[in-house]
């Protein structure tokens, strides 16, 4: 590891609670040395001038499906490296590669591909854990997911697939279906994540989940149920469940358009920057144009369309996953939720990193944590990338 020393000067640096104007970051070997409100003599470090943008923690993406013409199920190490290099142009630093609703050869196939990505991701935005989405979901709450493949938890294949490897960070699932309980006790065992998705689940049944593991929403209000009517009952679904279970933690798709302005000011009225995550959901089309694209695997995914600023199905029925990149998250929550930036940065930063178990190193611009920094401007966006301390070439 390198281990000169660089001295950020001229920028205004954003910690999870407030922005240091005009302060100093130094960074040795990768790792961050010291945050300063004032100025730092430190003679033997090359100075880095910010101009006066803000200096802020790399973005985590908690969840996001691919990017650049590439995506996680393509089953390729050129995919993984694509897509992590493309997001890291918009300021992530680490992200958790997510799959889809497969058969079970293809999540056993992501898993190796990750592994051997994971070695060689020297450049792109780093990788923290593969969440698999799927394929344990309510088929009524689907969405673009692939029917072809969903089926209920199957504890012989879910203990084979973890079995394989130790990089499964998180597991996504309906926690209504017949054998969901147990699953959430067992990823509960292993250390991993157990969300609740593409779910129809009602309140009842996801207090029960929460007390079985299931301690996180998966894109709230995407694919998900809401207040719903039996036999002239009201039940509260999913989405009440996440806003009166204190220590659920959710993830929202701020790209503008799965949700509307009202509800993003309600998930961050109701559950706080501290609970809430911004992803991007980004499927293949991530950082590119409109047009026609495939959500999943070249091989065996499905037919999109990019229109709006979102992925959709052909028939317009669903969207198929968002296009987004991270500073857009952001830029969303600044401007259309008119959340203060230091709250919108900590949604996009620090809480993800706590959710994703590696806020211990990275997710906040503290001594000691790895250096991973980004510079961007007051309409967000990003001019510079560190990832542990190296600037990230742009790309041409």
């Amino acid at each position: 590891m390198e281990q000169k020393k660089y001295k950020i000067v001229n920028g205004h640096i954003i910690t999870p609670y407030r922005v240091i104007r005009n302060g100093t970051l130094i960074t040795e070997g990768g790792r961050i040395l010291a945050v300063s409100e004032r100025d730092v003599d430190m003679p033997d470090a090359v100075v880095i001038d910010a101009g006066g943008q803000y200096v802020s923690p790399g973005f985590v993406d908690l969840h996001v499906h691919g990017g650049g013409g590439h995506d996680f199920m393509d089953g390729t190490v050129e995919a993984f490296l694509a897509v992590a290099s493309k997001h890291r142009e918009f300021g992530t630093t680490s992200m958790v590669p997510t799959t889809l609703s497969s058969d079970k050869a293809s999540l056993l196939r992501a898993i190796a591909v990750y592994e051997a990505a994971d070695k060689q991701n020297a450049t792109g935005a780093r990788f923290a854990g593969l969440h698999l989405e799927g394929p344990y979901v309510a088929m009524n709450q689907r969405g673009a997911q692939d029917p072809k493949y969903i089926r209920n938890p199957d504890a012989a294949e879910y203990m084979e697939v973890l079995a394989s490897s130790n990089v499964v960070t998180r597991w996504s699932a309906a926690p209504e279906l017949p054998g969901a309980l147990p699953f959430g006790r067992y990823l509960r065992s292993k250390g991993i994540l157990a969300a609740a998705a593409h779910t129809d689940a009602i309140y009842e049944e996801m207090l029960e989940a929460y007390e079985n593991g299931y301690t996180h929403i998966t894109h709230m209000y995407s694919a998900m149920s809401g207040v719903t009517r039996r036999n002239a009952f009201r039940y509260a679904g999913a989405v009440e469940a996440a806003y009166l279970i204190d220590e659920m933690t959710v993830e929202i798709i701020a790209d503008g358009v799965h949700l509307p302005a009202p509800l993003l000011k309600l998930v961050y009225k109701i559950k706080g920057p501290g609970k809430t995550a911004l992803i991007t959901d980004a499927m293949r089309a991530a950082g590119m144009g409109p047009g026609e694209s495939i959500l999943g695997g070249l091989d065996n995914g499905i037919p999109v369309i990019v229109e709006d600023g979102v992925a959709k199905l052909p028939d317009r029925s669903s969207f198929a996953g968002s296009v987004a990149t991270a500073d857009q998250l952001v830029r969303t929550m600044v401007n259309m939720a008119e959340v203060p930036l230091v709250e919108a940065v900590r949604m996009a930063t620090a809480t993800p990193a706590a959710i994703a178990g590696i806020a211990s190193h990275t997710g906040s611009l503290v001594e000691g944590k790895d250096a991973d920094i980004i510079f961007f401007d007051e309409q967000i966006r990003v001019s510079t990338v560190f990832l542990k301390g190296t600037q990230a070439a742009k790309e041409q």
